[in-house]
């Protein structure tokens, strides 16, 4: 036997009496089933990737209910508010303001509040109190008794806290400004 006879492991007679087999004609029909085996696996995938995708969105919404809560916007306090530590050794300053040509007087005595136990922010602090009693000084001579009203206090204690973080502290952070005191009275 050669290499080049065909062995008949089945022990059946072969379906050709010639020994050579008849290729199928027709291409289209040979196409046609690739064609729809690639459709239903195109399908398939997209059927179970949009099933993952709302299984998942379901499980992430936890039935619909929202997971971003929209809070107050009239509240001034939202959560816990912070505490802090405060540096009240300013003492009272009367000055007078820059009105022409009756000047008021502003009697003023101002908190500032640090970070909670912060212990370098008092040191910083307590070290400058005489150049912070300078600024005050200064702060509120440059001052109307306009800007100086009870309407404009928020306005007074943002723009008081920015100047003294980047202009005047070091490491130290003013993080609340209060008045203990801010009166202001009209010399006549």
């Amino acid at each position: 036997m050669s290499d080049s006879d065909d062995l008949d492991l089945d022990g059946g007679d072969a379906s050709d009496s010639g020994g050579s087999s008849k290729k199928r004609s027709g291409g289209l029909g040979n196409l046609l089933p690739t064609i729809l085996k690639f459709v239903a696996i195109g399908l398939g995938a997209l059927i179970f990737i949009v099933t993952v995708s709302v299984i998942t969105y379901s499980i992430m919404s936890k039935g619909g209910k929202s997971q971003t809560v929209i809070s107050d916007p009239l509240s001034p306090y939202i959560g816990k508010r912070p505490e802090y530590s405060y540096y009240d050794q300013i003492g009272s300053m009367n000055v007078k303001t820059k009105d022409t040509p009756i000047s008021s007087m502003v009697s003023v005595e101002m908190i500032i509040g640090y970070d909670l136990n912060n212990q370098n922010s008092f040191m910083e602090l307590n070290s400058r109190r005489f150049e912070l009693r300078d600024f005050v000084r200064r702060y509120f001579t440059g001052k109307t008794a306009a800007e100086l009203a009870p309407e404009r206090e928020e306005e007074l204690k943002a723009e008081i806290r920015e100047q003294l973080n980047t202009r005047f502290l070091d490491t130290a952070r003013a993080r609340i400004i209060l008045f203990n005191k801010l009166d202001v009275t009209e010399n006549f």
